[in-house]
Protein backbone atom coordinates (compact mmCIF):
# COMPACT_ATOMS: atom_id res chain seq x y z
CA UNK A 1 0.00 0.00 0.00
CA UNK A 2 1.44 3.38 -0.98
CA UNK A 3 1.98 6.06 1.64
CA UNK A 4 -0.94 8.24 0.56
CA UNK A 5 -3.47 5.37 0.72
CA UNK A 6 -2.05 4.24 4.07
CA UNK A 7 -2.38 7.75 5.50
CA UNK A 8 -5.95 7.98 4.16
CA UNK A 9 -7.02 4.82 6.00
CA UNK A 10 -5.46 6.13 9.22
CA UNK A 11 -7.17 9.51 8.79
CA UNK A 12 -10.57 7.89 8.26
CA UNK A 13 -10.20 5.85 11.44
CA UNK A 14 -9.20 8.95 13.40
CA UNK A 15 -12.17 10.89 12.08
CA UNK A 16 -14.67 8.09 12.62
CA UNK A 17 -13.64 6.72 16.00
CA UNK A 18 -14.49 9.60 18.32
CA UNK A 19 -16.17 9.50 21.72
CA UNK A 20 -19.81 10.48 22.14
CA UNK A 21 -22.10 10.63 25.15
CA UNK A 22 -25.50 9.25 24.21
CA UNK A 23 -27.30 8.85 20.90
CA UNK A 24 -25.59 11.09 18.36
CA UNK A 25 -28.75 12.72 16.96
CA UNK A 26 -29.94 14.37 20.22
CA UNK A 27 -26.30 15.11 20.94
CA UNK A 28 -25.99 16.90 17.59
CA UNK A 29 -29.00 19.05 18.57
CA UNK A 30 -27.43 19.77 21.96
CA UNK A 31 -24.09 20.60 20.33
CA UNK A 32 -25.69 23.05 17.89
CA UNK A 33 -27.61 24.67 20.75
CA UNK A 34 -24.44 25.05 22.82
CA UNK A 35 -22.71 26.74 19.88
CA UNK A 36 -25.66 29.09 19.34
CA UNK A 37 -25.71 30.01 23.04
CA UNK A 38 -21.94 30.62 23.03
CA UNK A 39 -22.24 32.79 19.94
CA UNK A 40 -25.08 34.74 21.55
CA UNK A 41 -23.04 35.24 24.72
CA UNK A 42 -25.97 34.63 27.05
CA UNK A 43 -28.73 32.13 27.72
CA UNK A 44 -31.32 32.52 24.93
CA UNK A 45 -34.78 33.79 25.72
CA UNK A 46 -36.10 31.54 22.97
CA UNK A 47 -34.69 28.89 20.67
CA UNK A 48 -36.02 27.53 17.42
CA UNK A 49 -34.69 24.17 16.20
CA UNK A 50 -35.15 23.37 12.51
CA UNK A 51 -34.39 19.71 11.70
CA UNK A 52 -34.52 17.21 8.89
CA UNK A 53 -37.01 14.39 9.21
CA UNK A 54 -34.27 11.90 10.06
CA UNK A 55 -33.13 13.99 13.02
CA UNK A 56 -36.70 14.19 14.31
CA UNK A 57 -37.10 10.44 13.79
CA UNK A 58 -33.93 9.61 15.70
CA UNK A 59 -34.53 11.98 18.61
CA UNK A 60 -38.22 11.33 19.21
CA UNK A 61 -38.00 8.11 21.24
CA UNK A 62 -34.47 8.00 22.63
CA UNK A 63 -33.50 9.18 26.12
CA UNK A 64 -31.20 12.21 26.17
CA UNK A 65 -28.12 11.36 28.28
CA UNK A 66 -27.65 13.19 31.57
CA UNK A 67 -31.25 14.42 31.30
CA UNK A 68 -32.84 12.46 34.11
CA UNK A 69 -34.97 10.51 31.63
CA UNK A 70 -36.11 13.32 29.32
CA UNK A 71 -36.67 12.70 25.63
CA UNK A 72 -37.07 14.87 22.58
CA UNK A 73 -35.54 17.75 20.68
CA UNK A 74 -36.60 20.44 23.20
CA UNK A 75 -34.83 18.62 26.04
CA UNK A 76 -31.65 18.10 24.00
CA UNK A 77 -31.54 21.72 22.81
CA UNK A 78 -32.29 23.31 26.17
CA UNK A 79 -29.81 21.13 28.05
CA UNK A 80 -27.20 21.96 25.41
CA UNK A 81 -27.83 25.67 25.92
CA UNK A 82 -28.05 25.51 29.72
CA UNK A 83 -25.21 23.22 30.67
CA UNK A 84 -23.58 22.12 27.44
CA UNK A 85 -19.84 22.49 26.92
CA UNK A 86 -19.40 23.47 23.27
CA UNK A 87 -15.71 22.51 23.43
CA UNK A 88 -16.62 18.84 24.01
CA UNK A 89 -18.44 18.27 20.70
CA UNK A 90 -20.29 14.92 20.97
CA UNK A 91 -19.67 14.80 24.71
CA UNK A 92 -21.34 18.20 25.06
CA UNK A 93 -23.75 17.12 27.83
CA UNK A 94 -21.19 15.52 30.12
CA UNK A 95 -21.19 18.40 32.64
CA UNK A 96 -24.98 18.95 32.82
CA UNK A 97 -26.13 19.42 36.44
CA UNK A 98 -29.33 18.79 38.35
CA UNK A 99 -30.04 22.52 38.29
CA UNK A 100 -29.73 22.44 34.49
CA UNK A 101 -32.21 19.56 34.30
CA UNK A 102 -34.72 21.39 36.51
CA UNK A 103 -34.40 24.60 34.50
CA UNK A 104 -34.77 22.67 31.22
CA UNK A 105 -38.03 21.12 32.45
CA UNK A 106 -39.32 24.59 33.38
CA UNK A 107 -38.38 26.01 29.97
CA UNK A 108 -40.01 23.11 28.15
CA UNK A 109 -43.23 23.80 30.06
CA UNK A 110 -42.91 27.49 29.20
CA UNK A 111 -42.49 26.60 25.49
CA UNK A 112 -39.12 28.35 25.30
CA UNK A 113 -38.08 26.08 22.44
CA UNK A 114 -39.95 25.45 19.19
CA UNK A 115 -39.35 22.76 16.55
CA UNK A 116 -39.66 22.94 12.79
CA UNK A 117 -39.48 20.12 10.25
CA UNK A 118 -37.43 21.23 7.24
CA UNK A 119 -37.76 19.46 3.91
CA UNK A 120 -35.38 19.53 0.96
CA UNK A 121 -32.26 19.47 3.18
CA UNK A 122 -29.66 16.76 3.84
CA UNK A 123 -30.83 13.78 5.89
CA UNK A 124 -28.68 15.06 8.74
CA UNK A 125 -29.56 18.73 9.25
CA UNK A 126 -29.89 20.82 12.42
CA UNK A 127 -30.25 24.62 12.60
CA UNK A 128 -30.62 26.28 16.00
CA UNK A 129 -31.70 29.92 16.09
CA UNK A 130 -31.22 31.51 19.52
CA UNK A 131 -32.52 34.96 20.43
CA UNK A 132 -32.02 37.29 23.38
CA UNK A 133 -33.07 40.94 23.28
CA UNK A 134 -32.27 42.33 19.84
CA UNK A 135 -29.63 39.70 19.06
CA UNK A 136 -29.89 36.47 17.13
CA UNK A 137 -27.35 33.66 16.83
CA UNK A 138 -27.52 30.72 14.45
CA UNK A 139 -25.63 27.42 14.53
CA UNK A 140 -26.16 24.91 11.73
CA UNK A 141 -24.93 21.34 11.18
CA UNK A 142 -25.14 19.37 7.94
CA UNK A 143 -24.20 15.91 6.66
CA UNK A 144 -22.18 14.90 9.75
CA UNK A 145 -22.93 15.36 13.44
CA UNK A 146 -20.16 17.91 14.07
CA UNK A 147 -19.96 19.49 10.62
CA UNK A 148 -20.71 23.17 11.32
CA UNK A 149 -21.82 24.93 8.13
CA UNK A 150 -23.15 28.14 9.69
CA UNK A 151 -22.19 29.95 12.89
CA UNK A 152 -23.14 33.58 13.15
CA UNK A 153 -24.30 36.41 15.40
CA UNK A 154 -26.68 39.00 13.94
CA UNK A 155 -25.82 37.81 10.45
CA UNK A 156 -22.04 38.04 10.91
CA UNK A 157 -19.89 34.88 10.96
CA UNK A 158 -18.21 34.26 14.33
CA UNK A 159 -15.75 31.78 15.78
CA UNK A 160 -16.73 29.84 18.89
CA UNK A 161 -14.37 27.57 20.85
CA UNK A 162 -12.01 27.71 17.91
CA UNK A 163 -14.75 26.55 15.53
CA UNK A 164 -15.40 28.46 12.34
CA UNK A 165 -18.21 27.33 10.06
CA UNK A 166 -17.37 25.87 6.68
CA UNK A 167 -20.11 26.64 4.17
CA UNK A 168 -21.56 23.57 2.49
CA UNK A 169 -20.55 24.82 -0.97
CA UNK A 170 -16.93 25.02 0.20
CA UNK A 171 -17.07 21.59 1.83
CA UNK A 172 -18.50 20.01 -1.32
CA UNK A 173 -15.36 20.91 -3.28
CA UNK A 174 -13.36 18.49 -1.10
CA UNK A 175 -13.67 14.85 -2.09
CA UNK A 176 -14.73 12.53 0.72
CA UNK A 177 -11.76 10.22 1.35
CA UNK A 178 -14.18 7.42 2.24
CA UNK A 179 -15.01 7.15 -1.45
CA UNK A 180 -11.52 5.80 -2.12
CA UNK A 181 -11.91 2.78 0.14
CA UNK A 182 -12.37 -0.70 -1.28
CA UNK A 183 -12.55 -4.15 0.25
CA UNK A 184 -9.10 -4.93 -1.15
CA UNK A 185 -7.53 -1.77 0.28
CA UNK A 186 -9.15 -2.35 3.68
CA UNK A 187 -7.95 -5.97 3.79
CA UNK A 188 -4.40 -4.98 2.86
CA UNK A 189 -4.36 -2.15 5.39
CA UNK A 190 -5.68 -4.26 8.28
CA UNK A 191 -3.09 -6.96 7.62
CA UNK A 192 -0.07 -4.67 7.14
CA UNK A 193 -0.72 -1.55 9.26
CA UNK A 194 1.90 -0.82 11.90
CA UNK A 195 0.27 -1.72 15.19
CA UNK A 196 1.50 1.46 16.88
CA UNK A 197 -0.40 3.57 14.33
CA UNK A 198 -3.82 2.28 15.41
CA UNK A 199 -3.35 0.53 18.76
CA UNK A 200 -4.33 3.42 21.03
CA UNK A 201 -7.35 4.36 18.93
CA UNK A 202 -8.76 0.84 18.55
CA UNK A 203 -7.96 -0.06 22.15
CA UNK A 204 -9.96 2.98 23.32
CA UNK A 205 -12.87 1.82 21.18
CA UNK A 206 -12.74 -1.63 22.73
CA UNK A 207 -12.40 -0.28 26.29
CA UNK A 208 -15.19 2.30 26.16
CA UNK A 209 -17.62 0.09 24.31
CA UNK A 210 -16.99 -2.92 26.51
CA UNK A 211 -17.69 -0.76 29.58
CA UNK A 212 -21.15 0.26 28.37
CA UNK A 213 -21.81 -3.28 27.14
CA UNK A 214 -21.01 -4.61 30.62
CA UNK A 215 -23.32 -1.98 32.13
CA UNK A 216 -26.08 -3.07 29.76
CA UNK A 217 -25.68 -6.63 31.00
CA UNK A 218 -25.58 -5.60 34.67
CA UNK A 219 -28.36 -3.05 34.82
CA UNK A 220 -31.99 -2.81 33.83
CA UNK A 221 -31.86 -0.89 30.54
CA UNK A 222 -34.49 -0.68 27.83
CA UNK A 223 -35.85 -4.05 26.77
CA UNK A 224 -32.77 -5.88 28.15
CA UNK A 225 -32.05 -7.64 24.86
CA UNK A 226 -28.47 -8.46 25.84
CA UNK A 227 -29.48 -9.99 29.15
CA UNK A 228 -32.31 -11.93 27.52
CA UNK A 229 -29.91 -13.48 25.02
CA UNK A 230 -27.40 -14.54 27.67
CA UNK A 231 -30.07 -16.06 29.88
CA UNK A 232 -31.08 -18.37 27.05
CA UNK A 233 -27.67 -19.54 25.76
CA UNK A 234 -24.89 -18.15 27.92
CA UNK A 235 -22.19 -20.53 26.68
CA UNK A 236 -22.84 -20.12 22.96
CA UNK A 237 -20.26 -17.83 21.29
CA UNK A 238 -22.77 -16.69 18.66
CA UNK A 239 -25.18 -15.70 21.41
CA UNK A 240 -22.45 -13.98 23.44
CA UNK A 241 -21.36 -11.97 20.40
CA UNK A 242 -24.93 -10.81 19.78
CA UNK A 243 -25.55 -10.09 23.46
CA UNK A 244 -22.43 -7.99 23.96
CA UNK A 245 -23.39 -5.67 21.11
CA UNK A 246 -27.07 -5.55 22.02
CA UNK A 247 -26.35 -4.81 25.68
CA UNK A 248 -24.34 -1.71 24.80
CA UNK A 249 -27.28 -0.45 22.78
CA UNK A 250 -29.72 -1.36 25.60
CA UNK A 251 -27.89 1.03 27.91
CA UNK A 252 -27.12 3.72 25.38
CA UNK A 253 -30.63 4.04 23.95
CA UNK A 254 -32.05 4.38 27.46
CA UNK A 255 -29.87 7.30 28.50
CA UNK A 256 -26.83 5.68 30.11
CA UNK A 257 -24.32 8.50 30.64
CA UNK A 258 -21.24 6.54 29.63
CA UNK A 259 -19.07 7.45 26.63
CA UNK A 260 -19.08 5.31 23.51
CA UNK A 261 -16.59 5.27 20.65
CA UNK A 262 -18.70 5.76 17.55
CA UNK A 263 -18.24 4.62 13.96
CA UNK A 264 -20.18 5.84 10.92
CA UNK A 265 -21.50 8.64 13.12
CA UNK A 266 -23.25 6.19 15.45
CA UNK A 267 -22.54 4.74 18.86
CA UNK A 268 -24.66 1.68 18.11
CA UNK A 269 -22.56 1.07 15.02
CA UNK A 270 -19.31 1.62 16.92
CA UNK A 271 -20.44 -0.94 19.48
CA UNK A 272 -21.56 -3.40 16.80
CA UNK A 273 -18.23 -3.12 14.97
CA UNK A 274 -16.23 -3.92 18.09
CA UNK A 275 -18.05 -6.06 20.66
CA UNK A 276 -18.79 -9.21 18.60
CA UNK A 277 -15.19 -9.20 17.37
CA UNK A 278 -13.96 -8.92 20.96
CA UNK A 279 -16.09 -11.89 22.02
CA UNK A 280 -14.68 -14.04 19.22
CA UNK A 281 -11.14 -12.92 20.06
CA UNK A 282 -11.68 -14.16 23.64
CA UNK A 283 -13.21 -17.42 22.40
CA UNK A 284 -10.31 -18.07 20.02
CA UNK A 285 -7.61 -16.91 22.45
CA UNK A 286 -6.47 -14.40 19.84
CA UNK A 287 -3.60 -12.05 20.57
CA UNK A 288 -4.08 -8.36 21.28
CA UNK A 289 -2.56 -7.55 17.90
CA UNK A 290 -4.95 -9.90 16.08
CA UNK A 291 -7.88 -8.28 17.89
CA UNK A 292 -6.79 -4.74 17.01
CA UNK A 293 -6.33 -5.63 13.34
CA UNK A 294 -9.71 -7.40 13.20
CA UNK A 295 -11.54 -4.44 14.77
CA UNK A 296 -9.81 -2.02 12.38
CA UNK A 297 -10.97 -4.22 9.51
CA UNK A 298 -14.49 -4.20 10.97
CA UNK A 299 -14.60 -0.40 11.34
CA UNK A 300 -13.33 0.35 7.85
CA UNK A 301 -15.60 -2.25 6.25
CA UNK A 302 -18.61 -0.67 7.95
CA UNK A 303 -17.50 2.79 6.76
CA UNK A 304 -17.12 1.48 3.20
CA UNK A 305 -20.59 -0.10 3.12
CA UNK A 306 -22.19 2.93 4.81
CA UNK A 307 -20.60 5.38 2.35
CA UNK A 308 -22.99 4.29 -0.41
CA UNK A 309 -26.06 4.51 1.83
CA UNK A 310 -25.51 7.92 3.39
CA UNK A 311 -25.43 9.28 6.93
CA UNK A 312 -29.11 8.81 7.90
CA UNK A 313 -31.79 6.96 5.95
CA UNK A 314 -34.50 4.30 6.21
CA UNK A 315 -31.74 1.68 6.06
CA UNK A 316 -30.79 0.46 9.55
CA UNK A 317 -27.14 1.28 10.26
CA UNK A 318 -26.72 -1.94 12.24
CA UNK A 319 -26.57 -3.76 8.90
CA UNK A 320 -23.46 -1.87 7.75
CA UNK A 321 -21.84 -2.31 11.14
CA UNK A 322 -22.64 -6.02 11.24
CA UNK A 323 -20.95 -6.44 7.86
CA UNK A 324 -17.87 -5.08 9.59
CA UNK A 325 -18.31 -7.36 12.59
CA UNK A 326 -18.65 -10.40 10.35
CA UNK A 327 -15.54 -9.33 8.48
CA UNK A 328 -13.51 -9.00 11.68
CA UNK A 329 -14.72 -12.38 12.89
CA UNK A 330 -13.79 -13.90 9.53
CA UNK A 331 -10.25 -12.55 9.87
CA UNK A 332 -9.93 -13.93 13.41
CA UNK A 333 -11.11 -17.33 12.19
CA UNK A 334 -8.38 -17.45 9.54
CA UNK A 335 -10.48 -16.46 6.55
CA UNK A 336 -8.97 -15.52 3.21
CA UNK A 337 -9.58 -12.29 1.32
CA UNK A 338 -12.19 -14.04 -0.84
CA UNK A 339 -13.96 -15.34 2.27
CA UNK A 340 -13.89 -11.82 3.74
CA UNK A 341 -15.57 -10.48 0.60
CA UNK A 342 -18.15 -13.26 0.69
CA UNK A 343 -18.94 -12.58 4.36
CA UNK A 344 -19.84 -8.98 3.56
CA UNK A 345 -22.04 -9.95 0.60
CA UNK A 346 -23.75 -12.80 2.46
CA UNK A 347 -24.61 -10.45 5.32
CA UNK A 348 -25.98 -7.70 3.09
CA UNK A 349 -28.14 -10.10 1.12
CA UNK A 350 -29.63 -11.50 4.33
CA UNK A 351 -30.53 -8.39 6.36
CA UNK A 352 -30.25 -5.51 3.90
CA UNK A 353 -33.93 -4.67 4.24
CA UNK A 354 -34.08 -3.81 7.96
CA UNK A 355 -35.67 -0.38 8.23
CA UNK A 356 -34.73 2.41 10.61
CA UNK A 357 -37.70 3.74 12.57
CA UNK A 358 -35.64 5.96 14.82
CA UNK A 359 -33.34 5.52 17.79
CA UNK A 360 -35.00 3.68 20.69
CA UNK A 361 -34.68 0.47 22.76
CA UNK A 362 -35.59 -1.87 19.89
CA UNK A 363 -32.34 -0.90 18.13
CA UNK A 364 -30.68 -3.49 20.37
CA UNK A 365 -32.85 -6.24 18.90
CA UNK A 366 -32.02 -5.15 15.36
CA UNK A 367 -28.33 -5.23 16.25
CA UNK A 368 -28.74 -8.77 17.57
CA UNK A 369 -30.44 -9.88 14.35
CA UNK A 370 -27.83 -8.20 12.15
CA UNK A 371 -24.90 -9.70 14.06
CA UNK A 372 -26.54 -13.12 13.83
CA UNK A 373 -26.74 -12.67 10.05
CA UNK A 374 -23.10 -11.61 9.93
CA UNK A 375 -21.96 -14.72 11.79
CA UNK A 376 -24.06 -16.88 9.46
CA UNK A 377 -22.52 -15.01 6.52
CA UNK A 378 -19.05 -15.78 7.85
CA UNK A 379 -19.95 -19.46 8.40
CA UNK A 380 -21.19 -19.63 4.82
CA UNK A 381 -18.03 -18.04 3.49
CA UNK A 382 -15.71 -20.35 5.40
CA UNK A 383 -17.63 -23.35 4.04
CA UNK A 384 -17.86 -22.00 0.48
CA UNK A 385 -21.67 -21.89 0.50
CA UNK A 386 -22.17 -18.31 -0.64
CA UNK A 387 -24.88 -16.34 -2.38
CA UNK A 388 -23.98 -16.02 -6.04
CA UNK A 389 -24.23 -13.31 -8.74
CA UNK A 390 -27.83 -13.04 -9.86
CA UNK A 391 -29.24 -13.92 -6.43
CA UNK A 392 -31.32 -10.79 -5.97
CA UNK A 393 -28.99 -7.82 -5.61
CA UNK A 394 -25.79 -9.86 -5.68
CA UNK A 395 -23.62 -8.37 -8.42
CA UNK A 396 -20.79 -9.84 -10.44
CA UNK A 397 -18.32 -8.53 -7.85
CA UNK A 398 -18.61 -7.80 -4.13
CA UNK A 399 -18.13 -4.09 -4.79
CA UNK A 400 -21.09 -4.13 -7.20
CA UNK A 401 -23.20 -5.79 -4.51
CA UNK A 402 -22.25 -3.12 -1.96
CA UNK A 403 -23.07 -0.31 -4.39
CA UNK A 404 -26.39 -1.92 -5.34
CA UNK A 405 -27.50 -2.26 -1.73
CA UNK A 406 -26.31 1.27 -1.07
CA UNK A 407 -28.45 2.56 -3.91
CA UNK A 408 -31.48 0.78 -2.46
CA UNK A 409 -30.87 2.42 0.91
CA UNK A 410 -30.01 5.88 -0.41
CA UNK A 411 -32.55 6.19 -3.25
CA UNK A 412 -34.97 3.28 -3.24
CA UNK A 413 -35.91 3.60 0.41
CA UNK A 414 -36.45 7.38 0.36
CA UNK A 415 -40.26 7.03 0.06
CA UNK A 416 -40.18 4.49 2.89
CA UNK A 417 -38.25 6.96 5.02
CA UNK A 418 -40.89 9.63 4.42
CA UNK A 419 -43.76 7.32 5.34
CA UNK A 420 -42.00 6.10 8.50
CA UNK A 421 -41.62 9.71 9.62
CA UNK A 422 -45.24 10.53 8.73
CA UNK A 423 -46.46 7.64 10.88
CA UNK A 424 -44.18 8.61 13.77
CA UNK A 425 -45.36 12.25 13.85
CA UNK A 426 -49.02 11.41 13.24
CA UNK A 427 -49.36 12.73 9.68
CA UNK A 428 -50.65 9.40 8.39
CA UNK A 429 -53.68 7.53 9.66
CA UNK A 430 -52.79 3.86 9.73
Amino acid sequence: MDAAAYANHIAILNEELVCALGCTEPIAVAYAASLARAALGTMPEHMSVACSGNIIKNVKSVTVPNSGGMRGIEAAALLGALGGDETRALEVLEAVTEDDRKKAAELIAAKACSIELVEGVPNLYVRVTATAGDHTAIAQLEERHTNVTKLELDGTPVTVAGITAVAKSEAETTEDPRGTLSLSSIWEFARTVKLEDIDELISRQITTNKAISDEGLRGDWGANIGRTLLRSRSNDITCKARASAAAGSDARMSGCAMPVTICCGSGNQGITCSMPVLEYAHELWASHEALVRAVALSDLTAVHVKYYIGELSAFCGAVSASCGAGAGICMLRGGTFEQYEATVVNTLVNVGGIVCDGAKPSCAAKISAAVDAAILGCDQALQGDNFLPGDGLVGDTPEESIRAMGYVGRVGMQPTDVEILNIMIGRTDV
